[in-house]
């Protein structure tokens, strides 16, 4: 019986040194696996991390881009502004230049009073009509009421013939482009005490 034990007690043993080899063997496998998914993991961080930067470099390449041609836009838009500034001036401008020589013809004149007076007025009439052409037109004053908003008083009459707060005489003529006041009309107002009485 003794034989037979030792017998089971060595079947048992190798049994255990089977097991034991097979457990070794089963995590040196695992410990290899292990490796190879690390391998595995670390490969796909860097993959993930080559891309998420060559994603950073493309953005900050087309950022770069972007602000360059933002930066053009504005220079270019500078450019045209001051560009359609100088056309419209030179546009006004050619207007008056004519106006100009005949001022300058009439400094030159040596005929009497009276003519240079007739061209003065007809440079006037020049003037009016360059001043029509840019859509220049003078603000209503003589024998309209004195309006705050086109109208600066330089002083009050008391006359009582007119109208309370009515225009009768131009200083100085004001001028509107369309709804802008360029400049208010100066002018002398009727005060009329009879018509403040009543």
């Amino acid at each position: 019986m003794s034989k037979a034990v030792e017998e089971n007690k060595m079947d048992e043993e190798q049994l255990a040194q089977s097991q034991e080899a097979e457990g070794t063997q089963g995590e040196v496998e695992s410990l290899q696996a292990g490796e190879s998914a690390t391998a595995a993991e670390t490969s796909n961080l860097q993959e993930e991390n080559d891309k998420l930067k060559a994603e950073r470099d493309a953005l900050v390449d087309r950022l770069a881009r972007l602000q360059a041609e933002f930066d053009n836009a504005r220079k270019r838009e500078a450019r045209e502004r001051n560009e359609f500034r100088d056309y419209a001036v030179s546009g006004a401008v050619e207007q008056f230049l004519p106006v100009l020589d005949n001022f300058q013809l009439a400094l030159k004149s040596t005929g009497s009073a009276e003519q240079l007076r007739t061209g003065v007025e007809l440079i006037v009439k020049q003037m009016e009509e360059a001043l029509r052409n840019l859509n220049v037109q003078p603000v209503e004053a003589v024998g309209a009421v004195f309006d705050p908003r086109v109208h600066e008083a330089l002083e009050m009459v008391e006359r009582p013939d007119l109208p309370d707060h009515q225009v009768f005489d131009e200083v100085r003529r004001g001028y509107r482009i369309k709804e802008k006041l360029l400049r208010p009309a100066l002018v002398r107002i009727v005060s009329n005490p009879q018509q403040k009485e009543a």
